[in-house]
């Protein structure tokens, strides 16, 4: 596990950190690690994870401090705090905490939280609900016990206790509930009715819409279903209007729905192709990357195709992607 020191910028690198797309939205990545390894996850995560090198936690104290200047940026309103990383934010051994100090921060009206749940308990949700989380997106791909370990690929995992644990949201306590599987065609259709009517007995979607189901999309790094590709957005589409009109239910979703509006974006400093230079500080997150930050240590930055590179090293890199701040580069030799 690598400790993401205060001396690193928490922008710039997918895996941790604050993430801004323009929006009054703030993605918040505390932590990288998974204790499940689902067949369809799109950042190969957990346990099995044939690509991952390395693992990230960042104190909590330097989370909160860079994420106020990012709030304060963004106009200190209506802004949404959403912990979701690339694995399973509740192995954050702050995660309470963590849900307490961005709820505290100025303009912070939402703190949302991904999570497949597998490692939640009552006690656990009674804390968060304390803390001030405002909604949880829970990740629920079947109700079948045997089917929904198959899509987890973990043999411990149990999906009626997770079901309880929705309920007990739902009923006893003060969080939003929003039940979100990933539609994989073939594997979990059936399965997908039986979760939409989950959510109607439990009357969740008072504030937000009750549910958020996804697509099942391949990624460059993501883990790829043996035989199955993706249905195509319209025929997406058309299926969540079918099951739309069966169950009175909405499920065309809108960043409308959860307040989500466009809001000025963090400057991205540095252009495509541009030549920076970059200082190695650890190791990276995928194999044959390091992690590095730019001089002026304003932004981190992936370095690919860095496998012989050291930890230490000063060097000229070439940005090769930058959308939304996410820095890639690659050594210029």
């Amino acid at each position: 596990m690598f400790e993401v020191s205060n001396r690193i910028p928490l922008v710039g690198c997918i895996a941790f950190g604050l993430i801004d797309r323009g929006t009054n939205l703030i993605q918040v990545r505390p932590v990288s690690t998974c204790p499940l390894s689902c067949i369809f996850c799109s950042t190969n995560a957990g346990p099995k994870s044939k690509i991952r090198q390395t693992e990230y936690v960042v104190p909590l104290d330097h989370l909160i401090e860079e994420f106020e200047k990012l709030a304060a940026f963004k106009g200190k309103k209506h802004i949404e705090a959403h912990i979701d990383t690339v694995g399973e934010p509740l192995t954050y051994p702050k995660i309470v905490e963590l849900v307490s100090g961005l709820r505290q921060v100025e303009g912070v009206e939402t703190v949302s939280m991904q999570t497949h749940g597998s490692i939640l308990n009552e006690k656990l949700v009674d804390r968060l609900s304390e803390a001030g989380l405002t909604r949880v997106n829970l990740s629920i791909d079947a109700l079948d016990p045997k089917l929904a370990r198959e899509l987890a690929d973990t043999e411990w995992y149990d999906v009626e206790k997770v079901v309880e644990l929705a309920q007990h949201i739902a009923l006893n306590s003060k969080i939003e509930l929003l039940l979100a599987p990933v539609w994989v065609p073939q594997k979990n259709t059936k399965e997908i009715p039986k979760i939409i009517d989950l959510a109607v007995k439990l009357g969740i979607g008072k504030r937000f819409p009750p549910l958020g189901i996804q697509r099942y999309e391949i990624h460059k790094h993501g883990r790829k279903v043996k035989g199955i590709k993706p249905v195509p957005w319209k025929r997406f589409y058309e299926q969540m209007r079918v099951w739309e009109k069966d169950f009175n239910v909405k499920l065309l979703l809108k960043p409308e729905d959860f307040g989500i509006h466009k809001r000025t974006m963090l400057p991205v400093p540095y252009r495509k192709f541009e030549i920076a230079r970059v200082e190695v500080v650890g190791p990276g997150w995928l194999k044959r990357e390091k992690l590095a930050v730019t001089s002026k240590r304003d932004r981190s930055l992936t370095l690919v195709n860095a496998e012989d590179i050291p930890v230490g090293a000063k060097l000229k890199a070439r940005i090769v992607a930058n959308k939304h701040n996410l820095l890639i580069a690659e050594p210029v030799l």
